[in-house]
């Protein structure tokens, strides 16, 4: 058709072709695969190659023109419509309980970074989904919430300027072998990632660093798949921020107070030790060579010592109120 161009790409292998004006944008397409797909322009992000790579909503050039993109292989990493709404579901199922205590009435700041707030905002997990069928969610949803308000994560998640639609729990059930336990999944880069909470016996949480430490690698999977050397200096980056901006391990404070659940016993519980990542999961066993080793088994050692510190230093604080000092 002489006075309109065409535009190919596929989504979860299914292959779409979309008839545009000879003028038309970026945008302009972005607008059409939601208006066609249901798909909103928030979750869309498209794979082209050769040269552009990873372009995602709001685009760095949103006047891109769309003939610029002829002949090249345009990727739509987009979760389904029915995959948002199960997640939905799952989250309306496990909605937090109301406030039975009354909000303080909210004061004015006396300086706030307004790009640093924009950039929170954007660089974050979209949405926080625990799994509703498993005992106790909401001491996963407070676990997950932990991950996201991180210092370091969100410091490093500004810096790499990385987004992730869902940020959810995985049922160990499903990813344990009798040679390998899967720690951490990343679903066409950022679209959802999956991360094993729990213990094998569902009676506890897992260490929190070691779950931290499994979402810096999942992060490092938003720019690279395979586990090559510029995936691990991604990784290893990834961590030595999220460990400087912890003040607990001898780096600075970003924020007044580190997220803490006081009544959820077993958060900073079991540790595990050895592993290594296979096949873009971060997985505990099997024949791969020990990555942690003597060094998980010192960071456990600290751990307990500073959640140990903490609890002593919380009980003076209530002990300090109930004496009315």
């Amino acid at each position: 058709m002489a006075d309109s161009i065409s535009i190919s790409f596929t989504h979860h292998g299914n292959r779409h072709e979309f008839q545009f004006p000879p003028d038309s944008t970026i945008s302009d397409f972005a607008e059409h695969v939601f208006s066609s797909l249901s798909i909103p322009q928030a979750n869309q992000k498209f794979m082209i190659t050769p040269k552009l790579g990873l372009l995602k909503y709001p685009f760095p050039d949103p006047v891109l023109p769309l003939s610029s993109l002829l002949n090249k292989k345009i990727v739509l990493l987009a979760p389904l419509p029915s995959e948002l709404a199960s997640l939905s579901d799952a989250s309306a199922a496990s909605k937090p309980r109301q406030r039975s205590f009354p909000i303080k009435a909210a004061t004015p700041a006396r300086h706030r970074d307004w790009r640093k707030a924009q950039d929170e905002a954007t660089y974050t997990f979209g949405t926080i989904v625990p799994l509703p069928y498993l005992p106790n969610p909401e001491k996963s949803r407070r676990f997950l919430e932990r991950l996201r308000d991180d210092a370091g994560i969100k410091a490093s998640m500004r810096k790499h300027k990385f987004t992730v639609g869902v940020l959810t729990e995985m049922n160990p059930a499903e990813h344990t072998t009798h040679e390998s336990r899967t720690l951490g999944l990343n679903r066409n880069r950022g679209e959802v990632i999956e991360l094993r909470l729990r213990t094998d016996a569902y009676d506890g949480y897992r260490d929190y660093k070691i779950i931290r430490k499994t979402l810096c690698h999942e992060l490092a999977h938003n720019v690279f798949g395979e586990h090559d050397r510029n995936f691990w200096d991604l990784t290893n980056a990834i961590e030595k921020e999220v460990e400087e901006s912890d003040w607990r391990s001898g780096g600075h404070a970003l924020t007044n107070q580190e997220f803490y659940n006081p009544d959820d016993s077993g958060v900073e519980g079991e540790h595990m030790d050895g592993g290594g990542w296979t096949g873009g999961e971060f997985v505990l066993g099997g024949n791969s060579t020990p990555l942690h080793g003597s060094t998980a088994q010192a960071l456990s050692r600290r751990e307990l010592m500073a959640h140990a510190a903490e609890e002593r230093m919380k009980k003076q604080r209530d002990a300090s109120k109930g004496s009315g000092a």
